[in-house]
């Protein structure tokens, strides 16, 4: 089974535990170093027993001077969604540079993210970092943004075409990390977990890894890698870049095949927001939406065959 098809299998079970790894974190949040001074940060998904999301940033508390590390994780009766602990009831800890021994702390409730007792926290909190659950990401981010919050968080790039996430990051409410733009990520797993994924592995200690294609960052902090334009190469020509039979915008196969003389609407891969900058581009939509709201087919088509999915951009200044 593949990494995404065993991704899938795993969100139908509920089970959504993955253990992001400490490089990765590390990758990506060397871009936001000075942000976070002065801030309450909340992993409100996390283990703090096995979360690599609460090493970092204790690891790294007075380097970033932070204010405050909330860190929460649920609890099930039925199966454990976030946690390896024993103890019945879910667990947290408050940091605040001291002995995390006088932080600690058990929940009310279950520690569901949703859960009243974990949105009061939410409130207190000037930015979320965190893996939420891939198969509850919708409603994740809906809560983010609800309350206002900035937030760091890993999903799968196939979010990207939600019709609850696309309209925020057409609005450039959201966007994509610095770190990661292609190849597999991999993630640790509960002991319980099987392993049918493709690329998958147990080390030396017993820990299991599953390889993942496709995971991007999504955030609203900014970065300096979002403000880097594309240096465009190609020059357009009709043959070269059809336009689609049910819309008026030209197909682009491959970001990098961009043309820097076109300045009608195009149709590029999902992947295109790995490069977009909001100075160079306007993004107009995408082909399920675009087509939902004219009636018409719910993907592009060329000469009678439908396409990848695409977003709809323009150049500015072209």
């Amino acid at each position: 089974m593949s990494g995404n098809k065993y991704l899938h299998a795993a969100n139908k079970a509920k089970q959504d535990e993955f253990y992001t790894q400490l490089s990765d974190i590390e990758k990506e949040l060397k871009h936001y170093k000075g942000y976070f001074h002065g801030k309450i940060v909340y992993c409100n998904c996390d283990d703090p027993t096995v979360s690599n999301f609460y090493l970092y940033f204790r690891l790294n508390f007075a380097k970033l001077g932070l204010k405050k590390l909330i860190t929460t994780c649920y609890r099930n009766q039925q199966y454990d969604l976030f946690s390896r602990h024993d103890k019945e009831s879910a667990v947290g800890i408050e940091y605040s540079g001291e002995d995390t021994l006088l932080g600690r702390f058990q929940l009310n409730g279950d520690g569901d993210f949703r859960s009243r007792e974990c949105i009061e926290m939410l409130k207190k909190a000037d930015v979320v970092v965190t893996n939420p659950p891939f198969s509850l990401f919708r409603q994740y981010v809906a809560q983010l943004v609800d309350h206002e919050k900035k937030f760091l968080i890993i999903g799968h790039m196939n979010a990207i075409t939600y019709k609850e996430i696309f309209p925020m990051i057409k609005d450039q409410k959201i966007w994509l990390g610095a770190s990661i733009k292609s190849g597999d990520r991999e993630f640790g797993v509960p002991d319980h977990y099987p392993l049918k994924a493709a690329t998958s592995r147990v080390d030396d200690r017993g820990r299991k890894f599953i390889s993942v294609k496709g995971v991007r960052w999504f955030t609203n902090l900014e970065h300096a890698k979002r403000n880097e334009g594309l240096i465009l190469y190609e020059k357009y020509s009709p043959d070269a870049y059809p336009k689609y039979d049910n819309y008026d915008a030209i197909n682009v196969s491959k970001t990098k095949a961009i043309p820097k003389d076109y300045d009608g609407a195009m149709g590029v891969p999902i992947s295109f927001l790995d490069k977009h900058s909001p100075d160079q581009f306007e993004i107009i939509g995408m082909d399920r939406l675009i087509t939902q709201l004219t009636g018409k087919q719910s993907r592009f088509i060329i000469k009678g065959k439908e396409q990848y999915a695409r977003i709809v951009i323009r150049q500015k200044g072209a």
